[in-house]
């Protein structure tokens, strides 16, 4: 069953994020899993993904916490305000809330493509993380936003957004959201693949290997390089998994993983 937080988690500077939390049928559980979303969609993920996952790991034993970052959603915030650090202040006070909603559960996080930006920058304060599970993750903020070799780069942040950013503050992602001027000087500092190679989480990467937005090489490359991490390749799929075959394939995966690795805990 899935039910809003009521209040919600406010991040410490004041913004308050949509949230909704999915209760396991029985207890004890298997522990609690966060879905942490991408850059343009909300706490449900393109084309409600983020809920049809909940509802696999909550049949399959797990509590689940969905949440928005600020700027989307219905959480507060606009998106040309939405900034990296601003995404990491949000996580943080969504992990706060998970704690104290299921306290002494044990954590995994799913993050897909953007989200796992935030969440590799904040893996070293994390400690006791179990199991980590990346779909489509940018790794390498260079490569996808400021000198983009993709075609979904190319077409939204090439000379031409370039120049609109410059002149407007901001510019539309898909036509449709709006990005601002700081989340790009950040781009230029922040390096997420370093932080997840630090790392010790056990992880899952889950990638279509057509991915026209996101590297797939440079995740494979990372899985294939890195203890405890295993690739899962959807094979033909572009960015966020392309059917409903291959959202239901990358959905089954994780369940099956996480459930794999674990077990019935109090």
């Amino acid at each position: 069953m899935s039910t809003t937080w009521g209040q919600g988690p406010t991040s410490i500077d004041g913004i308050l994020l949509d949230a909704a939390v999915h209760h396991a049928p029985v207890a004890p559980s298997r522990g609690v899993v966060l879905l942490v979303h991408g850059i343009t969609v909300d706490m449900d993920e393109g084309g409600g993904m983020f809920v049809r996952l909940a509802d696999l790991l909550v049949a399959s034993g797990f509590n689940v916490v969905r949440f928005s970052f600020r700027g989307h959603g219905s959480s507060g915030g606009t998106p040309e305000g939405m900034t990296i650090a601003g995404e990491c202040l949000d996580l943080q006070a969504a992990l706060a809330a998970v704690d104290d909603q299921f306290p002494g559960q044990r954590l995994s996080i799913v993050a897909a493509s953007f989200g796992a930006v935030s969440v590799a920058l904040s893996l070293s304060w994390l400690g006791g993380l179990h199991r980590l599970v990346l779909w489509n993750p940018v790794l390498d903020l260079s490569h996808t936003f400021l000198a983009p070799e993709l075609a979904w780069g190319r077409e939204n942040f090439g000379p031409d957004q370039q120049k609109i950013l410059q002149d407007k503050g901001f510019l539309l992602v898909d036509g449709e959201f709006r990005l601002g001027r700081v989340l790009f000087l950040e781009f230029a500092r922040y390096r997420p693949l370093d932080d997840l190679l630090a790392s010790q989480a056990t992880a899952l990467v889950v990638h279509g290997d057509r991915d026209e937005s996101v590297s797939y090489d440079i995740a494979a490359e990372f899985a294939r390089s890195r203890p405890d991490t295993t690739l899962h390749t959807v094979v033909g799929s572009d960015h966020g998994f392309d059917s409903r075959e291959r959202e239901d394939e990358a959905i089954e995966v994780t369940v099956d993983w996480l459930s794999e690795h674990s077990s019935v805990v109090a």
